[in-house]
């Protein structure tokens, strides 16, 4: 509810989808964000350099603080990434639109590794 709302790092918002069945992160653009399964440690994210073209980081500020259920990962490049449960997000590339969610439940060789950021 607010006051959860009031805790999520500025310009992270949710939204609605898969039918109305799920409340997804969502970034300042409205767009869906994802988490990585291989994504193991907290502190790392495991999708750098192609990946992270198809599967962008959800930058955070050089001032930006953690709180709550958010975390921030510093990349392999030295940028900072937010990290929602001990999981870096991200949006995806192929995503045109707010409420897109074509990045839920896929990988290479029919893996199902990036999945939506279910708030509820």
């Amino acid at each position: 509810g607010a006051a959860y709302a009031q805790s999520m790092p500025t310009g992270v918002g949710t939204q609605k989808v898969l039918d109305g069945k799920a409340t997804v992160l969502t970034d300042a653009k409205g767009m869906t964000l994802y988490t990585f399964d291989n994504d193991k440690d907290a502190a790392k994210s495991a999708c750098n350099g192609q990946c992270a073209t198809f599967w962008p980081p959800l930058a955070a500020g050089a001032d930006a603080k953690a709180k709550g259920d958010w975390t921030i990962v510093t990349r392999d490049d030295g940028s900072k990434q937010w990290a929602w449960k001990g999981k870096p997000l991200y949006s995806f590339s192929k995503d045109m639109k707010p409420g897109d969610t074509t990045g839920n439940d896929v990988g290479p060789n029919g893996t199902h590794v990036w999945h939506c950021a279910v708030l509820s």
